[in-house]
């Protein structure tokens, strides 16, 4: 049986912020240094990692806000977070 979702290659990765409802991928990185968010770049990332924004993790978009499509609720393995969309960012997944 063929894979449904095959594994981009590093050049295909994009940031989670830029994905649409529906999406289904893993963790590839945290890149908090190339995020546009308000905090200090190092914040970020340890905030991320600390709610369970790992490499390898599985990750699914549930839900978009209605205005801009901002926040987006994901999943993260068996958690479901909300996160901005800018913020979201900084977490590039394939």
């Amino acid at each position: 049986m063929a894979d449904r979702n095959p594994p981009l290659a590093a050049e295909q990765r994009l940031p989670l912020g830029l994905a649409r409802k529906g999406f289904q991928g893993r963790i590839d990185a945290i890149a908090a240094g190339d995020a546009p968010s308000g905090m200090p770049a190092p914040e970020l990332e340890r905030r991320l990692l600390e709610l369970g924004f790992v490499e390898g993790a599985i990750i699914e978009i549930l839900h978009e806000g209605l205005v801009g499509r901002d926040p987006i609720a994901v999943r993260v393995n068996d958690a479901t977070i909300a996160l901005r969309r800018r913020e979201a960012m900084a977490i590039l997944v394939t």
